[in-house]
């Protein structure tokens, strides 16, 4: 069984404001303890909600709808990366995101 750990948004990270050092410290120790734990298959961040889509399927019709509420085009929410994060991502944190990321590439799928 796959989860996903989503934090809820605030108004902060919905007007894409960057979480502190402190915060991205903490959920870089919690990626590696589910690391070390074999467990962790990604830790990308993802944009706002705002940004996204939501699809509905219902038969044969699909609805997409821009963010939480107007219709429109679909669009793929694109990941976070590191330089998306500017001076809150301190070396230290990039180190540990580059290990993170490089230990998920190389686990196989799990079902």
């Amino acid at each position: 069984m796959r989860f996903m750990v989503i934090v809820k948004a605030s108004k902060d990270s919905e007007a894409g404001k960057m979480p502190s050092q402190e915060l991205l410290a903490a959920m870089g120790k919690y990626n590696e303890e589910l690391a070390d734990a074999g467990i962790l298959l990604a830790g990308e961040g993802l944009q706002p909600s705002s940004k996204g889509a939501r699809v509905r399927f219902s038969a044969e019709r699909r609805t997409v709808v821009d963010g939480p509420f107007a219709e429109a085009e679909i669009e793929i929410r694109q990941e976070f990366e590191a330089e998306d994060f500017g001076a809150e991502l301190t070396p230290e944190l990039r180190e540990q995101e580059e290990r993170l990321r490089a230990r998920t590439a190389q686990q196989p799928p799990k079902h």
